[in-house]
């Protein structure tokens, strides 16, 4: 007791220490630590406290994160914290795992805590998790003073994160021009490369960061080309710096054929930018780019003719001033002219792609000519999956586009839903792998909320089929199923353990509400008997051992909603559910039942096997059985719960109903 009473006590003064150090409370801070033996204080300084933003840090951490210096010299001249103490700290959204107070100063701008916390021995090179240090903390908030600081105390300007990002690349892109020229003059290497390939000066391309680009190239900068391809007039056209793109095509560095290809790109971007559209832009560096091509008759720059693409109407690119002309007013035109032309520029393998053709297909949803807008969007998915990268709002996005369909009546075809679906399922599996096999950029949190966010949406994809299966052929039909059947397969499920096939039965399943809730209602019978018919398991069990049955039993709207009720626990008793399963709680589907509309279709199901009993027999009495018997025997005894007796209780209550 004595023991539960120091522990609460010392808990509650760590607190009040932590809470004085965050808010500048110096002398209430100073007046709790005296409380305490020196080795007592240092001891309880060293310790991480947790806050509700997810931050776990010291109480120098906190201080030097909100600029406290009274409380630092306190903490300082007075106690011995450990000043390299690792804490995991939140800036502008992002959660830094392994900074120190001086990381957190140096962030946070506030030069005269870096100046104390290096006077007493602070490591400036002292990195967090990524490999980020205080140096580089300054260069991305653009602090020059602390970063000449940091510098002027070997702080070495070389060291890069773990994606080989350099001090010099962060400034370049973030547009740090005063941090970028003192890197230089310190001699920080413009040439180094990312591990993406990249160098400062396609961050600073790619940012509009004109000014910093110049400076780059007088200090020999070079134009590589990056892992997809790109170069930074490239990066910059691609991103709409037209700026960058217009000082960049007088350089002497950048061929003419060079010149042509950026200022296509430059105006196909314009054409089909969410955040920079402009027609008219888009027509002044196309038409700029045609006359470039054209400008010396004896050397004229021909356009490569590819074969046309489904997606962008067979667009056949314009070949020469006149046929570009022609253009000027058909808006349709220039956005189908740019598509084709940011591909044959970018190539299929180019991440950045997919952006322009997604916003397009958007733009088409908004006028109702979902037609025009699915083909673009099949083929945005398409290169997005050829690519790995993934898809999960982009399924999403077609759920709640086939659901408006539906809703105002607008013909969805067979085809098209079944396309998503198989790009659902391909999606999937790779979210298997990622979570047995995880790469460094996968971590398993991620993954997971991936498989959660695919799951759902495939199974609206599934309800969505239901309303189509009525008028597909035989062969149609048989394809469907082929294509469930290895969904479930795939026995991927929530992080509480629920299978599709509880999703499709439970009515506290999310229903996303931008259209798709129009269409997709839970519980629903037709994906139920779908999920049931291509092999869903109907005993399987969530986390809390509930099966589906035990879900649909839960149903609420068991008057108003007969039919779906009871063609759910028929269609699942039928095909084998076990009644007598009990979850965590000790309780069977029958005692899980909330109404008494459920208990009496489950009566009329309920078939008590010798086979059951039996399995119960070995539970209740403890009997070994694991190795003892076949394996699929031992998953069917551990179905089953705490014995016999429960065969009399639930015998007795079906009696009195």
């Amino acid at each position: 007791m004595a023991e539960s009473f120091y522990d609460f006590e010392r808990e509650k003064l760590k607190s009040n220490i932590y809470f004085d150090a965050l808010n500048g409370m110096s002398i209430s801070l100073f007046t709790n630590l005296r409380k305490l033996s020196q080795i007592e204080a240092n001891s309880l300084l060293d310790e991480n406290v947790s806050d509700d933003e997810g931050q776990n840090w010291t109480p120098l951490a906190a201080a030097a994160r909100y600029g406290h210096e009274n409380v630092i010299r306190i903490l300082l001249s007075k106690f011995q914290p450990n000043i390299e103490q690792e804490c995991t700290v939140k800036f502008d959204g992002y959660v830094i795992e392994g900074a120190t107070a001086l990381w957190c100063a140096a962030c946070a701008g506030h030069l005269n805590i870096v100046k104390i916390l290096v006077k007493v021995g602070a490591d400036v090179n002292h990195a967090t998790k990524t490999n980020s240090t205080p140096l580089r903390a300054a260069c991305f908030e653009g602090r020059l003073d602390i970063v000449k600081y940091l510098a002027g105390h070997k702080a070495d300007i070389h060291i890069a994160n773990k994606y080989n990002n350099t001090c010099l690349m962060i400034a370049a892109y973030k547009g740090q021009v005063d941090v970028v020229s003192f890197l230089l003059e310190s001699g920080a290497n413009p040439n180094e490369r990312a591990l993406c390939g990249a160098t400062a000066l396609h961050f600073s391309a790619e940012c509009g960061h004109v000014e910093i680009v110049k400076e780059l190239l007088d200090y020999n900068a070079e134009f590589y080309s990056n892992d997809t391809g790109m170069t930074p007039i490239k990066a910059a056209a691609e991103r709409t710096r037209s700026q960058v793109v217009e000082y960049l095509i007088d350089r002497p560095e950048i061929s003419k054929e060079d010149s042509v290809e950026a200022l296509e790109l430059l105006g196909a971007s314009f054409a089909n930018d969410k955040e920079n559209y402009c027609l008219i832009n888009a027509y002044k560096y196309l038409h700029q780019s045609m006359a470039l091509r054209f400008n010396d008759p004896n050397n004229v720059i021909s356009k490569p003719i590819y074969p046309p693409i489904p997606a962008y109407g067979n667009w056949i690119e314009t070949q020469n001033m006149a046929e570009l002309e022609a253009l000027k007013e058909n808006s349709n035109g220039l956005h189908m002219e740019s598509l084709t032309i940011r591909e044959r520029i970018l190539g299929v393998h180019n991440p950045e792609l997919p952006h322009p053709i997604i916003y397009r297909g958007a733009v088409f949803a908004d006028n109702a000519r979902f037609d025009r807008c699915l083909e673009l969007w099949l083929h945005g998915l398409k290169l997005r999956q050829l690519n790995h990268i993934s898809v999960v709002k982009d399924l999403l996005r077609f759920a709640q586009v086939f659901s408006q369909m539906i809703h105002v009546g607008v013909q969805l075809t067979y085809q098209q839903v079944i396309e998503v679906l198989s790009a659902a399922i391909i999606e999937l599996e790779r979210n298997k792998d990622k979570l047995t096999a995880p790469g460094p950029k996968d971590p398993p949190e991620t993954v997971m909320d991936e498989i959660e966010s695919n799951l759902t949406t495939a199974l609206y994809i599934l309800t969505i089929l239901t309303k189509l299966m009525k008028t597909c052929n035989e062969e149609e039909r048989f394809n469907v199923q082929r294509m469930v059947f290895a969904l479930n397969q795939l026995q991927l499920t929530l992080r509480n353990g629920q299978t599709l096939l509880h999703l499709a039965c439970n009515a506290e399943t999310p229903v996303d509400d931008f259209h798709t809730s129009d269409i997709c209602k839970f519980p629903c019978a037709e994906t139920t008997r779908l999920l049931i018919q291509c092999g869903a398991n109907v005993n399987a069990m969530d986390k809390k051992r509930n099966t589906p049955l035990h879900v649909i039993v839960s149903y609420h709207k068991a008057i108003s909603d007969f039919l779906t009720l009871h063609s759910i626990i028929t269609d699942l008793t039928e095909h084998g559910a076990h009644t007598d399963i009990v979850n965590n709680d000790g309780e069977s589907p029958l005692e899980a039942s909330t109404t008494g509309v459920a208990e009496i279709i489950l009566k009329t199901q309920i078939k008590i096997s010798l086979k059951c009993i039996a399995a119960n027999a070995v539970k209740i009495h403890k009997i070994p059985y694991l190795g003892q018997v076949p394996s699929g025997l031992e998953e069917f005894i551990e179905l089953h719960g705490k014995g016999i007796e429960r065969w009399e209780k639930n015998r007795s209550r079906l009696k009195s109903l």
